[in-house]
């Protein structure tokens, strides 16, 4: 009997270790791999940590209820205590859970030749990209912005080349540097690899031209203008009108926040490079809800800082100039000027209790920001005539007028504007980066190219990436009860510390290195 039960373990033993000791897929097929490269992507935008940390909001007041603490906290730049579905601790957790999917995928195709070998080249090429991407969010967030003086001793983020091993691992940050040359490294392999081939939906993927709009911004971000400029010139092509949002055709549809959201959102829209899944608030906060409102783009900001005051700029206004005006919502605790972009979806979990998740699709990259992109690097470039003619292509497209400014004309609409003071807003605020940029017409065309990136990424958290990238001093303050500014709260100096969003808590207490906070 002892004899027989031995035997019987000894079987039972053979067949346990033939099982994977966890959940995860064994990748030894093209199927498998493409499959599982759709976790690749973070399930978690940035967009509400980016945008509330931007000057794109002000506080209207502790007699508006509709906030949390962790929403005053993001506005604050506080240190995060507190924890949701957009919070820093899931853009980090899952932004590091898409990275060790790509990597994942990375090991397998090795252990079966290697790309070429194995003749995985478009999967290999999708793992490179979705892994650089997601650092390149999180050394955008948690870290100082890249430059050339200070960057290789500035504590970046963990660059994760293989999938996690051991229980409990420890690491060490890599410097802004590091991280900024193995992204470089990861998108310069996957680039010639790219391939729209077996994706079923392309737009939900790193497509080419996706793969092409990633790069630019990159590039940009890596002072590296020329660079930027050959992979837009790849994405945009030599019509570039012909691939941004056609406002004119939304201007006819029926004017209904559920219908135009959604169709911002549309796959088949030539603008939308590449869309991503999210849970996210973003719908309802630059929607038409009260949802944090207490903390919003209001008709101030608009009319004195970005919207609005492009128009009054070239001697218009709202509904004269845009084919489809900024919504303007002004109630109780409702102070509210947006472009209605992103959809508020929300997925039931239990549709008899009423209870699930808010979610969002938004477009990482468009073909109008991009645009404007280039523009800045052919400023950066000094070919400001062509820099003038994207511009001008940007606001014929979302504009009822067709536009031809010249370089001397952008630069005589911005030289005499007054910089911006915390009760005296206007379209200029100083512009501090590391990098070199000369007085007059190259810093004018500056302003007004960072002008018109705030209107296009309005609500899409992306106007805080330049806010770092140029060293823009801004100022936190509570609105009266007139809508214009009663209090300053706060100001966010050029090097100050809480540019770089503090490291999770758990993270830290983990035992991972803290952003330090003495420059407050």
């Amino acid at each position: 009997m002892l004899a027989a039960a031995s035997a019987l373990a000894f079987a039972g033993c053979d067949k346990f270790l033939d099982v994977m000791p966890d959940n995860r897929t064994e990748l030894d097929t093209k199927e498998k791999i493409q499959t599982f490269l759709t976790s690749a992507y973070p399930a978690t935008d940035y967009m509400l940590l980016t945008e509330y940390s931007s000057d794109n909001v002000d506080n209207y007041g502790q007699s508006n209820p509709n906030t949390d603490r962790f929403i005053d906290q993001v506005f604050a730049w506080q240190d995060i205590t507190e924890t949701n579905n957009e919070s820093d601790e899931m853009v980090w957790e899952r932004s590091y859970i898409a990275i060790a999917a790509a990597n994942q995928a990375i090991e397998a195709i090795e252990d079966m030749g290697g790309a070429e070998e194995a003749g995985y080249t478009a999967e290999m090429a999708e793992a490179l990209i979705c892994r650089a991407y997601s650092h390149f969010v999180l050394v955008n967030i948690f870290a100082k912005h890249y430059n050339s003086e200070t960057s290789a001793t500035d504590p970046g983020i963990t660059y994760m080349l293989q999938p996690e091993q051991g229980l409990d691992p420890k690491y060490e940050r890599n410097s802004v540097a590091e991280v900024y040359d193995y992204m470089d490294k990861d998108i310069q392999a996957a680039l010639p690899w790219i391939s729209d081939g077996y994706y079923t939906v392309p737009k939900y993927h790193f497509n080419k031209k996706a793969a092409y709009a990633f790069a630019a911004k990159f590039y940009i971000f890596y002072e590296k203008y020329d660079l930027a400029l050959k992979y837009a010139d790849m994405c945009l092509g030599s019509q570039p009108s012909t691939m941004l949002r056609d406002w004119l055709d939304q201007s006819k549809m029926t004017q209904d926040s559920d219908v135009l959201t959604e169709h911002y959102i549309d796959a088949k829209l030539n603008c939308n490079l590449m869309l991503l899944t999210a849970y996210s608030t973003m719908g309802m906060n630059f929607g038409p809800y009260r949802h944090y409102s207490r903390y919003s783009h209001g008709n101030y900001l608009a009319q004195n800082e970005d919207g609005i005051a492009l128009t009054i700029l070239l001697g218009t206004n709202n509904s004269g100039f845009y084919y489809s005006p900024m919504k303007v919502y002004t109630a109780t605790n409702l102070d509210k000027v947006i472009f209605w972009k992103l959809p508020y979806l929300f997925e039931y979990t239990d549709p008899v209790a009423g209870i699930g998740y808010n979610r969002t699709v938004y477009p990482a990259f468009t073909s109008d920001y991009l645009l404007l992109e280039r523009a800045e690097a052919k400023i950066m470039l000094k070919r400001y005539d062509e820099a003038a003619e994207d511009m001008n292509i940007w606001m014929s497209n979302i504009s009822k007028k067709d536009w031809d400014l010249t370089v001397e004309e952008i630069n005589d609409l911005v030289k005499d504007v007054d910089y911006s003071k915390w009760n005296f807003s206007t379209i200029k605020k100083r512009l501090n980066p590391k990098f070199e940029i000369s007085e007059g017409v190259q810093e004018n065309l500056l302003h007004f190219c960072l002008l018109l990136k705030r209107i296009e990424g309005l609500g899409s958290g992306l106007r805080w990436f330049d806010v770092k990238r140029y060293g823009i001093e801004i100022e936190r303050r509570e609105m009266g009860e007139d809508g214009n500014p009663l209090k300053l709260l706060d100001v966010l100096a050029v090097d100050d510390g809480r540019r770089a969003l503090q490291i999770p808590k758990k993270v830290i207490d983990a035992g991972y290195e803290a952003n330090r906070r003495k420059d407050k």
